[in-house]
This record gives structure tokens, C-alpha cells and sequence, in this order.
């Protein structure tokens, strides 16, 4: 997948981890031929993962090298997306250093807490921990660069990444459930009222996904044993698939595409 999207200007929200869906997105985006802005939360090094400790891994400034070996334009942001003020800085600096705006996938999302737990023993806490950063964050995000593509007058796609989660209910899950469908009917929502503007507007549903943060139950194990009996195909997927979706949602092969929400799982869903 080569030069489908050749000067465009695409944001990913939570792209700072090496085994990360958030950098998959933004290295597909740039092979495709797009600069990249990568925004992260400015996560402490000493709460990284062993395996970028050892890398000497540095967060969002890595994945922008990498953007930049592939021959695109990066720029490292550290944004709190629950911040109106630092959602409009986003949208200031990259129009400043990059000159447009042309695509948004809303990836960031809240790390997993003491949120998987029964709702009626769930910190009120945790339940606004993960909404706000999770549906409130994707809005004031979205706010932002959804007033800039409109300004600009030249279209734009914005991708949503929402979860299986979002899909169905499943036990203890009940605060980061609750945001994932909530960023589905945001997304009908938003592709209804910006279709005039020619935004493409879209949501993507990982299944489970090898990544850092579902290592506890992609790691050889019953856990792992159990769970890969529910998925048809009978494997975790790869967040390079997850990046390569989003690419092609936002190239031009898929103008017509629009208010969807994809599942990539597998076939766990229809399951």
C-alpha cells in the first residue's frame, strides 16, 4: 500500500507505544504517502514496558522517526485529549508546522485500571477515569479538527477506534464498554451531520488484538486457549491489520464508505 494518500495530513491520537495500535495506524498512514502527527499522553518512562525500556524506546518521538525514515513528514505532540485548550494546540501546531489537516483516527484511549470490575463495585472514579478519556477525549478531539476540515472546505475522513466491547456486553467490562458503543453511535452521528462537507466518517471494532496491553491474554496460557475457542479463525489479530483498515478507510478507494462501523475480530462477533 503505496502513495494512495500523497499530501495529506493525517492526526493519531495515542500512538506512543512500540507494541500499539496507535503506531500500526500512523506507519500504514505514512506508507500510504501521508505526513503524520502523533500525539501521545507524555506517559512517564519508568511506567514503560519492559521490552521499550530495553529498546530505549522513547514514546511518540519514536514513532515519529519512523514516520520520518519512511520518507513522511512527523510531529510529536504530547496532548491531553480530555483538554479542550490542548485539543485546539493539536490542531494549531499542525496546521502550523504541517500546513492542513486532512485526516483524524481517534485511537487514544484509556489504559487498562480498576475499571474491569462488577459495575456495582465500580469506583465512580474509574467509570468517569474512562469516559473522559475515551468519549469525552473523542470529542473535544474531534471538535477541533471537525472545525478546521470544515474551514478548509476540502474534505476529509475522520476513523473512530472503538472495540468489540462495544458490540455486546460482556461481564466486568462495563465503564470501557459503555464508551466503545458510545463511539459507535458518535460516529452515525457525525458522518450524518458532516456528509455535506465531504468528510468520510467511520469506526473501526478490534477484536483482541496481540498488543501490549492484551499480553495477559495473547501469552500462551488457558486464558489464551479459552478465548482463541470463541474466535472462528482462530487467532489474535495483528495491530498492522488494524493499521492497514484505517489506511485503506481513508484512501480513495473508499469514498463511498461512510457511517460504518467494521469489525476486524476474526468472526468472534458473529459468533
Amino acid at each position: 500500500m503505496t502513495d494512495t494518500l500523497p499530501g495529506k495530513v493525517a492526526i493519531v491520537t495515542g500512538a506512543g507505544r512500540y507494541r500499539g495500535i496507535g503506531r500500526h495506524i500512523a506507519l500504514a498512514l505514512a506508507r500510504s504517502g501521508a505526513d503524520v502527527v502523533v500525539t501521545g499522553s507524555g506517559r512517564p518512562p519508568d511506567t514503560y514496558p519492559d521490552d521499550e525500556k530495553a529498546m530505549g524506546w522513547r514514546d511518540i518521538e519514536s514513532v515519529a522517526d519512523e514516520v520520518r525514515a519512511l520518507g513522511r513528514r512527523a510531529l510529536p505532540l504530547v496532548i491531553d485529549v480530555r483538554k479542550a485548550a490542548d485539543c485546539d494546540r493539536l490542531v494549531a501546531e499542525t496546521k502550523r508546522e504541517l500546513g492542513r489537516i486532512d485526516i483524524l483516527v481517534n485511537n487514544a484511549a484509556a489504559g487498562r485500571g480498576n475499571d474491569r470490575v462488577p459495575l456495582v463495585d465500580l469506583e465512580e472514579s474509574e467509570w468517569k477515569r474512562v469516559i473522559d478519556v475515551n468519549l469525552h477525549g473523542t470529542f473535544l478531539v474531534t471538535k477541533a479538527v471537525g472545525r478546521a476540515l470544515i474551514k478548509q472546505a476540502q474534505g476529509g475522513r475522520i476513523v473512530n477506534i472503538s472495540s468489540i466491547a462495544g458490540r455486546h456486553g460482556m461481564p466486568n467490562f462495563g465503564a470501557y464498554a459503555a464508551t466503545k458503543a458510545g463511539l459507535i453511535l458518535f460516529t452515525q452521528v457525525l458522518a450524518a451531520e458532516l456528509a455535506k462537507h465531504q468528510i468520510n466518517v467511520n469506526c473501526v471494532c478490534p477484536g483482541l488484538i496481540d498488543t501490549y496491553r492484551m499480553e495477559d491474554v495473547t501469552r500462551p496460557g488457558p486464558i489464551r486457549d479459552a478465548v482463541m475457542r470463541t474466535i472462528p479463525l482462530g487467532r489474535e489479530g495483528e495491530p498492522e491489520e488494524i493499521g492497514d483498515l484505517v489506511a485503506f478507510l481513508c484512501g480513495p478507494d473508499a469514498t463511498y464508505i461512510h457511517g460504518q462501523t467494521i469489525n476486524i475480530d476474526g468472526g468472534r462477533t458473529m459468533m
